[in-house]
């Protein structure tokens, strides 16, 4: 045979084994995973297959003890309470979830995949042509937790102590501890077994402000709990209160405040002139603010050290009041670093001409001449005095 023959016909027949060598079957990377819920929870479900092609993913439901039932979900189901979000790439991935639960949702939750041709035959088994994989999801009545009203913090006065209450009156299950929450982190040295639970701030200020939840667990049920909220105004803990920059350069100016709710959307910048003051927002080019819930930035960039010195304020505002901050802007000269050099250069001047003055102004009379004797020169006083005694005993 012809050796062009022969490499033709292997390149055909390795064409016609492609399809059967990469083809592969669904099958369950993830699969759903079976919960106990509280009635107004949320629960999700994932469903993650591979298989080659990808496998398309449905979703079916069943009541409790009626596994002969199943009926396909849809989103948007049981009035929009069910989303259903499906990508396929490499893998096959579905997310199945329901908001506001009630007891009827309680039931078997079924993910079914299934790349085979025939998947959709009426004629087939689905036994047959696809997987599954399931979930039992149960829905029990969420206790009864009584709490507090919100609370709202005084920043004119002194605050009085402040006691947040909970009390569990109803539970299908029994109660097996509690303990209090704040910014998801638990409170130390809250936990209690008490139903009827306090948690008292002593001296509160606007860093204390927040949403506070108590928390109940259960021996065979999830957790239930109740939030309270504390609110207070912004109070601004944290500014520059100057900035010192040269022209041409860029200045970073900041605030930080504690308070709650945050002012995320109510942070605002202007520019102080005496009474009167200028609004800053991002539209000149050169003033850029950044804000996120407790924390706000002013940049500007290439300072003019005629328009941009000046004072500067933050004002964080909420639905409780607002609280401002100034920063003091000072923008230098570009000779600005070289006035050190240029000063200690002026005293050698300035000590250089009171030499040379001095110099020239001494009087002749205070010039040594080389030509006399440095040391004290003798007079004849001396022989003077002698000659004088000699005489005085001469005469006796």
């Amino acid at each position: 045979m012809h050796p062009y023959a022969v490499m033709l016909a292997v390149l055909l027949l390795g064409n016609l084994m492609v399809p059967f060598v990469s083809a592969q079957n669904a099958g369950f990377v993830k699969s759903p995973m079976s919960e106990t819920k509280l009635t107004g929870d949320t629960f999700e479900l994932y469903c993650d297959v591979v298989g080659n092609p990808t496998p398309e993913i449905q979703w079916w439901y069943a009541e409790i003890n009626r596994a002969d039932s199943f009926k396909q979900l849809w989103d948007g189901a049981r009035r929009r309470r069910v989303s259903i979000n499906t990508a396929y790439g490499t893998n096959g991935v579905s997310v199945l979830g329901i908001t506001r639960l009630t007891l009827e949702d309680s039931g078997t939750y079924e993910c079914r995949a299934s790349n085979d041709p025939r998947r959709n035959d009426l004629r087939q088994n689905p036994a047959i042509t696809w997987i599954r994989a399931q979930a039992t999801i149960s829905v029990l009545q969420k206790p009864k937790i009584n709490a507090s009203d919100e609370i709202i913090l005084s920043a004119d006065s002194p605050s009085k102590p402040v006691t947040l209450l909970c009390n569990l009156t109803t539970a299908h299950t029994p109660h097996k501890e509690s303990f209090w929450m704040k910014k998801g982190q638990e409170i130390p040295n809250t936990r209690t077994e008490h139903g009827n639970i306090a948690y008292r701030i002593n001296k509160p200020r606007a860093d204390d402000s927040g949403e506070y939840m108590c928390v109940y667990t259960f021996v065979t049920a999830p957790n239930a709990n109740a939030t309270i909220e504390v609110k207070a105004k912004p109070d601004i803990t944290g500014h520059k209160r100057s900035e010192n920059k040269n022209e041409g350069e860029n200045a970073t100016m900041y605030c930080k405040s504690v308070g709650y709710p945050h002012p995320t959307w109510t942070w605002t910048w202007r520019k102080v002139d005496g009474t009167s003051f200028t609004e800053l927002d991002n539209s000149t080019g050169r003033f850029f603010i950044t804000s996120r819930e407790n924390y706000t930035e002013l940049n500007i960039l290439d300072l003019d050290i005629n328009k941009d010195p000046g004072v500067y304020e933050c004002n964080a505002t909420n639905m409780i009041g607002n609280t401002a901050e100034t920063t003091i802007l000072r923008v230098r000269s570009h000779l600005a670093p070289l006035w050190p050099f240029l000063g200690v250069l002026a005293e050698i001047i300035i000590l250089v001409v009171i030499i040379v003055v001095y110099e020239k102004r001494k009087r002749p009379d205070d010039i040594i001449d080389d030509d006399e004797p440095v040391g004290p020169m003798k007079t004849n006083s001396t022989n003077n005095h002698k000659d004088k005694n000699i005489r005085q005993r001469n005469t006796k």
